[in-house]
């Protein structure tokens, strides 16, 4: 590997790990092996296995704000917003181990205050704000108190990882999360609303909007 390239190409190996084993159960020497490199390469750009995992949170996470973001600039109402988010939601949980976010609160204390950061900075905003323009829009129930609903849904979103609640020889994660996330929908919308999110489903093309 070219060395200014080394340290984005170990990240990027790790993340493929973390998302499909969890991230307890990789080893330094799993990483090292993934990517055909020397333990003493991967010390060499990082400290430690928690400074590799806090580093992909990051990076994970900044690719999910950005869709975030992208997802509402491109919305035309708070409705086709939700649709475009849950066409990035399934892409992203489709392939990913439900252990992640047990084993990061867990055992990585510094990349679950990252996530911690992340769900209060960007996910409960954006969420709020998509309640209030919904309901400003005729398109929610007007009566909805958007702070409660916005950590509900946070809430529901880690639920779906809980293996206790949905174990993972039972349940696959992407059908969990897409069931809660529909479950959200129909609880704020209104008749109006509905009716425009099974036609916003049923409009967008099947590749993901980057």
């Amino acid at each position: 590997m070219e060395d200014s390239n080394t340290r984005e190409k170990i990240l990027k190996g790790a993340e493929g790990l973390f998302l499909k084993y969890g991230v307890r159960s990789i080893s330094m020497d799993d990483i090292a092996r993934q990517l055909s490199v020397s333990k003493k390469t991967l010390y060499q750009h990082f400290a430690d296995k928690e400074d590799i995992v806090t580093l992909v949170c990051q990076s994970l996470l900044e690719e999910n704000q950005r869709e975030i973001e992208a997802a509402h600039e491109q919305s035309e109402n708070a409705i086709d917003e939700l649709a475009r988010l849950s066409l990035c939601m399934k892409k992203n949980v489709e392939d990913m181990n439900p252990s992640l976010l047990y084993d990061l609160q867990k055992y990585y204390p510094k990349a679950w205050a990252v996530w911690q950061d992340f769900k209060q900075r960007c996910v409960h905003e954006s969420i709020k704000r998509n309640v209030d323009q919904g309901i400003a829009e005729g398109y929610y129930r007007p009566e909805i108190n958007a702070e409660i609903v916005s950590i509900m849904r946070m809430a529901l979103v880690e639920i779906g990882f809980d293996d206790k609640t949905f174990p993972q020889d039972r349940f696959r994660l992407g059908e969990v999360q897409m069931q809660i996330f529909d479950h959200f929908v129909y609880g704020v919308v209104t008749e109006k609303g509905r009716k425009l999110y099974l036609k916003c489903k049923e409009d967008k093309p099947a590749e993901i909007i980057k």
